[in-house]
């Protein structure tokens, strides 16, 4: 969560919402439950430190971030930073792993971790990772990763939400109000984190960037994809939106932001206005690449997104379409 939803999630809080067993609880803030989970984090890392390369240490998986889906321009800042310090300065957090091909495990630090192995592949191969040795189990590293996650703002709230899901099931039960309670978290935010897990790879193919999908938006599409009779006509809308996505990275234009997706994807599944029928999808080898709307006054309306298509692959695609529409006036 990055701190301006920290603070946000803070002034939203209501003690008047606060379910009827809390109610009658000592009311603990935000702020302390925020300050109870760094201390425990103090707690965890007050070890001596130790120097070692980034190849000596495999990635725990528990860990929110996404390894896969760093890359130099994402890590810039934390290179330049690492490469003029001569290292990272807050040190990463390792176990060890003695019957594992790599000795050590790494809990925390994945940025500094990929920063340091890069610059060792690019000409400081005496640049060290700085990390101190812990022994804890799953759910206490999780518990470590998931307070300085928190703080970090280049990891999306889906990532964080697939991180959450996996962590209910693993460390806690598959009970969510178990896990907000450890991680000092309140159950509607658990809730809202895990329930961007449930949109469609198709929907979240929509957005240009996981960081483009936020928790906000994940309520507003949620309740639409979980009916029946509106998820069909969210998922074509989704697929245009993502062809057309592709089709302005590879201009290098700028892409369509997460809000406008949104607000495209909601107007999908309203009821079309009276006297005109459904969109259907203009498709060529799978990709949507545009729309046919079959108006009673004005006949067929035809929209066709930027492509890279011939102009026959297209021909041969409106043909069923405009077939199937019966436009032809046979009086």
């Amino acid at each position: 969560m990055s701190r301006r939803s920290v603070i946000s999630e803070a002034l939203a809080s209501n003690p008047e919402e606060r379910a009827p067993e809390e109610a009658s609880a000592p009311r603990q803030t935000f702020t302390n439950k925020r300050l109870e989970a760094f201390g425990e984090a103090a707690r965890l890392v007050k070890r001596p430190t130790i120097r070692l390369k980034p190849s000596e240490c495999s990635i725990w998986p528990g860990n929110a971030r996404d390894y896969d889906l760093l890359t130099e321009d994402r890590v810039r800042s934390l290179i330049d930073s690492i490469q003029s310090e001569n290292g990272n300065r807050v040190p990463a957090v390792v176990r060890r792993t003695p019957n594992a091909p790599l000795p050590y495990e790494l809990i925390t630090g994945t940025r500094r971790h990929w920063a340091i192995a890069w610059l060792n592949a690019n000409h400081y191969p005496d640049i060290d990772l700085v990390a101190i040795i812990e022994d804890i189990d799953d759910e206490a590293a999780f518990r470590l990763a998931d307070i300085e996650n928190r703080e970090r703002e280049d990891i999306s709230d889906l990532e964080r939400g697939q991180n959450y899901k996996a962590a209910v099931d693993a460390y806690y039960g598959g009970v969510q109000s178990r896990m907000a309670e450890r991680v000092k978290l309140s159950k509607t935010m658990l809730a809202r984190y895990v329930g961007l897990t449930d949109l469609p790879d198709i929907v979240i193919s929509a957005f240009a960037s996981p960081m483009d999908l936020q928790v906000r938006h994940g309520d507003k599409l949620l309740p639409l994809v979980r009916q029946a009779a509106l998820r069909p006509k969210l998922e074509d809308a989704a697929k245009m939106i993502a062809a057309e996505q592709s089709f302005r990275q590879s201009g290098d234009e700028e892409p369509i932001s997460g809000s406008e997706v949104v607000a495209r994807l909601i107007k999908s599944t309203t009821a079309p206005r009276q006297g005109r029928a459904q969109k259907a999808l203009i498709e060529v080898a799978g990709k949507a690449i545009g729309q046919i709307d079959k108006d009673r006054a004005r006949g067929l309306t035809i929209t066709i997104n930027p492509t890279d298509q011939s102009p026959d692959a297209i021909l041969e695609a409106l043909r069923p379409l405009i077939a199937n529409a019966k436009i032809l006036n046979k009086g």
